[in-house]
Parts: structure tokens; sequence; C-alpha cells
């Protein structure tokens, strides 16, 4: 899944080719992309078509375009979903679910294409939602956000027993940070992801929440993480993070600090890599009677 450096790439082409042009039709391909659309696949076309994109925003893994009349246009590319610009009459996307048709006050046309295989991802109305969409509310900053206050997120990691990693994933206390950037920053701060955050001291956390954000900007430098086709920029074109990750997909490879085959174990239906000699996992405390 997209996480926050690879949504970050995709913002800032969206940006760069769409901000400012006026949307002069919309072609629903399949509806399932547009199920959370009050209006449904006919009232989503209604409502863009003939708006203006104002600007390009995100939180976390969300991106938005606030539009002129102070809607806005949600996108979330779940597992596989992509957003891409391309000339008008270039060959369709194979897995094309939606295509906005755009023109700039020059007069030039593009189009903006939603495509996704697996369709877990989507595109939808927010009405009234131009400043931050209703939907995305209850979801904390980001640690590349300017106005992230890292000093209530250590005080909310350090009241909970939740391993760290589980907390690093929870996006109402940080927004964006995945699979993938949780454990190389867990890597980077030697910390074993079932370290209950309660057992953690305050320059513990905040040292961790530096790693993951120099490891999301590292990341975001290069256009994001590939290991498939799936994600792609606005150009169509791979991250290439994948080569300077550390732990995350490398079992049995050796830990480039000490040597150790990296360890892979199972974590919430999905997959955690760690050092076991740098990132040594917590004891257990042992049960006292009075």
């Amino acid at each position: 899944m997209p996480e926050l450096p690879e949504v970050e790439v995709v913002r800032r082409g969206v940006e760069a080719h769409a901000v400012g042009a006026r949307i002069e039709r919309v072609d629903v391909l399949h509806d399932r992309p547009v199920r959370r659309d009050p209006g449904g696949a006919s009232g989503f076309a209604a409502a863009m078509t003939g708006r203006r994109i104002v600007e390009a925003r995100r939180r976390g893994k969300y991106l938005w375009l606030p539009l002129d009349n102070g809607d806005a246009l949600m996108t979330h590319l779940g597992m596989s979903g992509q957003l891409l610009v391309q000339q008008p009459g270039a060959g369709d996307e194979r897995h094309l679910r939606v295509r906005f048709t755009l023109r700039d006050d020059a007069g030039a046309m593009r189009e903006l294409r939603f495509v996704d295989q697996r369709m877990f991802g989507g595109v939808w109305t927010s009405p009234g939602g131009a400043e931050l969409p209703a939907e995305i509310e209850h979801i904390a900053r980001d640690l590349l956000d300017e106005r992230f206050d890292l000093d209530d997120f250590v005080a909310r990691v350090r009241r909970r027993s939740s391993g760290i990693k589980r907390l690093l994933l929870d996006q109402t206390l940080v927004s964006g940070v995945g699979n993938i950037y949780a454990d190389e920053a867990l890597w980077r701060a030697r910390l074993h992801g079932e370290r209950p955050g309660a057992r953690l001291t305050a320059r513990q956390v905040r040292e961790l929440a530096a790693h993951a954000r120099e490891v999301m900007e590292a990341a975001l430098a290069q256009g994001g993480t590939s290991f498939d086709a799936l994600y792609v920029n606005v150009n169509g074109e791979s991250g290439y993070f994948d080569r300077s990750l550390h732990a995350y997909g490398r079992q049995d490879e050796p830990c480039e600090r000490c040597g150790t085959p990296i360890r892979r174990v199972a974590f919430m239906n999905r997959s955690s890599y760690f050092c076991p000699r740098c990132q040594p996992r917590p004891r257990q405390r042992r049960l006292t009677s009075d």
C-alpha cells in the first residue's frame, strides 16, 4: 500500500499538472471506485464537471483537491491505486476506472486518470471539504507536517501499553507511517516492534519519531518505494527507495550493522522485519505476589 512518501510524490505531481485547470468532463468507467460518493457515479460526475481545481492537499495517506466551490475531490490510492496525467488520445490503461478531462487557462487539454487494479481505493466528493474533509478529521497530522505536535505524540505513546510498531501505525496518533517505514524507523532506532510504548523513555520516542521522519524524507527524495509496477508517480515512473531499505523485505539477508540475518515474523496480517540482535525482543515482566 502506498504510504506517506508515495502519496506526497503523487500530490506534488497533481499540483504541478492539474491545479488551476477546470474539469471539463468526467467519465466513470467502473462504479466501485466512486462507491463512497453520496451521489453515486452520476452524481459524482455532475458534481465535478465545471469545477476548477484550486489546490492539492494531503493528510497522511489521503489526498484531496479543493475545488472552487468549497467542495473537494477526495482520493485514496488503497492497495494499487494510481493517479496519472496523460495527453488526450493516449491509450487507456488496462485498469482505468475514472477519467477527468482538464482544460487550463491557455486552452491546453490533459487528462487526470484514476487507475486501480484491485479497486480498494477510490475517488469521491466531500461537500464543503476544501479546507479539511470531514471524513479525515480524526486522522492525526504526520511527521512531515510543520504543525505536528511532537510533545503530545510522545506523551500519548508513553501512556499506551501496545507495542510501539502498532502505535506507529495508529493513524489517530500519527498519520502516514505504514509497514515499510515503521520497520525501517525501528531498525534505525534499534527498537523491537513489540516494545510497549509505556516502557519507552521520552528520549527514545523522540529519537524514533526523528528516524521515521528521516526515512520518509529520504524515500520522498527518491520518489517513494516501489516493489512492483503498482506504485508510480503521475508520469508513470516508479520510486527507487526500495534499494535503500535496511530491514523491510530483507529476510535472511545480513543486517548491515552486525551481520545477523534479518528475521521476518507475521504481524497484523502483514510482516515485520527486524534484526534479532540489534532489536532484541522485550523481556516479559515477571508477575509478583503480595
